[in-house]
């Protein structure tokens, strides 16, 4: 009867393979070939070395692949235990994400179609909330994924877990969080970005009385925003105030509104509508993070973002080349009839 040992020891024909390479075919052919199952435990690293003479880096090496294809998982004192049969997969992958509004599956869209089918991907949510982000981070590590992409909260408690995960099956996206030494990142960039937004849009805010900019600061919207508006009226001497929230029915003429929760958005406009005041003639509308439905509402919604599309499709080229990255999207002006 075919033992893994057996399928192992059957590659020893194969010159051209490394005896990491071996090991890992190997295993795969006796899981292919039904020797072994889902739930069935594998021979202890000690009875890999025993067995097959074997270095313990190489066996340990070649358990930490299968590992990252989602082939088998290791249980603390048991030993390891197959996991999967769908050998056809490559690598496997955990996605931790702020949510999923528009934008965000955009970034998902691209970077599902961007692995490839043979590419195992788990996708997790923290909203925001560091508590939230600790516990499936910690559940997610203890999975053994051969990479981590993630989309970090800026927190002191977010790099000290960050910092746990190997530098090469780490990759940070769309939020930038400073860590120790070299690692990957595919992120958008918020202040110095948006100021120069602000100024491309300078001539025609001017046009206007005032502009006001709504902010919740429990919200998600990062703050480095907040400040880029701050210094942009300032520097310009432009009258303008950040407010909570925008109250419904409260819309005048005159004013640019820089406003990002779509609901609020939609509110402001039905107001428009209601009192006959025509955006980008009576007043401005500024929003960021581009969707399509911006493209249509109220005769079109300037907006400024980067490619979310492009965000996923970069993060996932960067999954699968396992090469260094370290790259800030750019954000672009999206103009439209309202600015």
């Amino acid at each position: 009867m075919s033992t893994v040992f057996g399928k192992i020891q059957e590659l020893d024909e194969i010159p051209s393979y490394s005896k990491h390479e071996r090991f890992v075919e190997g295993i795969i052919n006796a899981i292919n070939e039904k020797i072994i199952s889902i739930g069935d435990p594998l021979p202890s690293v000690n009875a890999m070395i025993s067995g097959l003479g074997y270095a313990r880096e190489t066996v340990v090496k070649g358990y930490r692949e299968l590992q990252s294809r989602g082939l088998i998982e290791s249980k603390n004192r048991l030993g390891y235990f197959v996991s999967d049969d769908n050998t056809q997969q490559s690598l496997k992958v955990a996605l931790l994400m702020y949510t999923i509004d528009t934008f965000q599956e955009q970034f998902y869209r691209s970077f599902r179609n961007g692995l490839g089918e043979n590419v195992l991907l788990d996708v997790f949510f923290h909203h925001g909330n560091i508590e939230v982000f600790e516990t499936v981070f910690s559940m997610v590590k203890n999975r053994h994924y051969g990479m981590y992409a993630i989309s970090p909260i800026h927190h002191p408690r977010t790099r000290e877990l960050l910092n746990t995960i190997p530098r090469q099956k780490l990759l940070i996206f769309d939020r930038y969080e400073p860590l120790e030494g070299d690692f990957n990142y595919v992120v958008q960039e918020f202040e110095k970005s948006s100021y120069a937004i602000f100024e491309q849009l300078k001539d025609v805010i001017m046009r206007f009385d005032k502009m006001l900019f709504f902010h919740n600061p429990d919200s998600l919207f990062p703050p480095e925003i907040v400040r880029s508006f701050q210094r942009f009226i300032h520097d310009n001497n432009i009258e303008g105030k950040v407010l909570r929230e925008y109250e419904p029915g409260s819309v005048e003429k005159g004013v640019v509104y820089y406003i990002n929760d779509n609901a609020e958005l939609w509110s402001l406009l039905r107001d428009c509508t209601a009192k006959k005041i025509k955006p980008g003639k009576d007043i401005g509308i500024l929003s960021h993070n581009d969707e399509p439905v911006k493209e249509l509402v109220g005769n079109g919604i300037t907006t400024y973002s980067v490619s979310f599309n492009d965000m996923g499709t970069r993060a996932a080229e960067a999954v699968l080349s396992r090469e260094p990255v370290h790259e800030v999207m750019p954000t672009k002006l999206i103009r439209r009839n309202s600015l």
